[in-house]
């Protein structure tokens, strides 16, 4: 949460540091980099630790140890014993000293405001070591150009364009390497110019191959300058962050105050920042972001103001009339307490005789264990009609398993039986789902991945299915006749339909704990009690948007107030 963007803020003065920062604090809200290190700060209120979060880091590291057991081959390899932060640098500092070909599990001295550590070290032909990093998400899409090495081979001189890979950008990875770059420069241990001297790598969640990235490319847009090299981008953003770090540390002027962004939900700090930006009716509880920071410069810093202002042409920031008008909208809303209001007096959603809800559940990068489904008849059910209801195709086996071809390849031959049907018997068809990125992502990643299974449909008839008019995103029919101050996400604009979920904890976040339970994926049984409760809110979910599209198309729509009349 900051008011200040980093390719504005002007680099610290050099003096001696007093705080160390690891890569994270790279993409970290900029505020929160101030409270961390604000002693006024110490012992405040925090939100208690996320325990999907903690899954997830814990994930990471099991991840990490896989690959390393993968890579137990690799010659000269040295890899640094578990011990206390001293001994691993200790144990770092003597493999490179003796010239080891990899050192896997390296820790970095601490030095230059910067601390952290690289799951591999290569080193060159011509001296010194590039980093690689071990994430547990994927770093490339179907393509081509991405420059790859095979995972036994983890060298930038053995990488080469890849014809069936391109780049997934993944900011964070590109910023850790460069932290990684100057830290191995600072102690003397980073390559002499030499091919591949600027280069790191990354092993991704599927493991298949080593993505490189040239730090000194030019990839980062800087606004009215051309772009800037990754390196470059690193240090604007390290000086920036040592000094809001410095400031708060010395009790200094702070140099970046609260403002809603995407992390402020997970953010440890938000109940606090929350109390502080509504106690001054902060603007950036309507718009976050840069959006809030356009505002601010032309003074317009609460929401009062912003619902005080003319919402017509021209829009008095760099934005279309019709998006400043929304905001505005918004903010109105927002003071009048309405959730939910409407941007058109009539609401059109399209409709079928035979209508199809369709609700996907994943386990982060692993795969779709369920596709869950509500069919029902509008125009009528006829004899042969699938009954109506919630039917849901899952595999309980734990993810990746081959067992997801079986459950998808169900899915898929159930689903476009009831659609051929409806055309066979002269009836229309539409299928709903509720932000199509999600499901669309894994109906096509599931027809690449399982490819000649029996039943997987090939990836030409996903892609036309998807194309078809009778695939329909209710995200995106709300988006267009709503405005929603409370954020459009269907736990959130459901409720004004009247639906309730029957889980109070339903949520992606929480179904995550609960899959691990269901399945047994940390050495427990599987619980039969979790695996029903994913059952439920799923239905839920397909529930939901079943009653979402009947109350838009119901006279019960015109209760919710139009925007013009605020």
């Amino acid at each position: 949460m900051t008011t200040t963007d980093a390719h504005h803020a002007a680099p610290a003065a050099p003096r001696a540091r007093e705080v160390v920062l690891d890569a994270a604090a790279l993409t970290r809200c900029r505020r929160r980099i101030h409270l961390d290190h604000d002693p006024a700060a110490e012992g405040a209120p925090q939100a208690p630790p996320d325990p999907v979060g903690e899954q997830r880091r814990a994930d990471a590291a099991a991840h990490r140890a896989r690959i390393g057991e993968q890579l137990a081959g690799l010659p000269g390899r040295v890899v640094v014993p578990p011990g206390s932060h001293v001994e691993r640098v200790a144990a770092t500092a003597a493999a490179v000293a003796a010239g080891a070909g990899y050192v896997w599990g390296a820790t970095l001295p601490t030095a230059g405001g910067r601390s952290g550590g690289a799951e591999l070290l290569v080193r060159l032909p011509e001296g010194g070591y590039v980093p690689v990093i071990v994430v547990r998400h994927r770093i490339s899409d179907p393509g081509e150009g991405a420059l790859t090495s095979a995972v036994p081979e983890p060298s930038p001189l053995a990488a080469a364009p890849d014809p069936a890979r391109r780049v997934r950008s993944q900011p964070r990875d590109l910023l850790r390497l460069a932290h990684l770059h100057e830290q191995l420069a600072e102690q003397g241990w980073g390559p002499p110019p030499q091919p591949g001297a600027t280069f790191g790598g990354v092993i991704g969640m599927d493991a298949d191959v080593v993505v490189w990235h040239d730090l000194d490319a030019g990839l980062w847009p800087v606004p009215g300058d051309g772009v800037r090299s990754t390196l470059a981008e690193y240090r604007v953003r390290f000086a920036d962050r040592i000094a809001v770090a410095e400031a708060a540390r010395s009790g200094g002027p702070a140099l970046a105050e609260p403002s809603r962004v995407m992390e402020c939900r997970r953010c440890p700090w938000w109940l606090r920042c929350e109390a502080e930006l509504l106690a001054v009716d902060d603007v950036s509880l309507v718009v976050r972001g840069e959006m809030a920071t356009m505002l601010r410069a032309i003074d317009v810093t609460t929401v009062a103001a912003l619902a005080a202002l003319d919402p017509g042409p021209p829009a008095p920031i760099p934005l279309p009339d019709p998006v400043f008008a929304d905001i505005v909208a918004l903010a109105r809303a927002r003071r009048s307490g309405l959730s939910v209001v409407r941007r058109v007096p009539r609401v059109v959603v399209p409709r079928a005789d035979v209508e199809v809800d369709v609700d996907m559940e994943s386990f982060g990068e692993s795969g779709a264990y369920m596709w869950g489904t509500l069919v029902s008849y509008p125009g009528g059910a006829v004899e042969g009609d699938e009954p109506p209801g919630y039917r849901a195709f899952a595999t309980w086996e734990p993810l990746p398993t081959l067992d997801e071809a079986r459950s998808f390849a169900e899915f898929w031959q159930w689903f476009t039986a009831v659609r051929a049907r409806a055309a066979a018997t002269g009836r229309t068809f539409a299928a709903y789902c509720y932000n199509e990125q999600a499901e669309n992502r894994w109906l096509l990643d599931s027809a690449r991945r399982f490819a000649g299974h029996p039943g997987i449909p090939s990836l030409g008839e996903v892609e036309e299915f998807i194309a078809d008019a009778c695939w329909i995103d209710l995200y995106a029919v709300v988006d267009e006749w709503f405005l929603c101050a409370q954020g459009k996400g269907l736990k959130r604009i459901a409720p004004a339909a009247g639906f309730a979920w029957h889980d109070p904890e339903a949520g992606g976040e929480n179904s995550m704990r609960w899959y691990r339970a269901a399945v047994g994926i940390d050495d427990e049984p599987p619980d039969p009690v979790q695996r029903e409760r994913l059952l439920t809110y799923n239905s839920d979910d397909v529930a939901a948007t079943h009653a979402l599209r009947t109350w838009m198309t119901s006279p019960r729509v015109e209760e919710v107030p139009l925007a013009a009349d605020l």
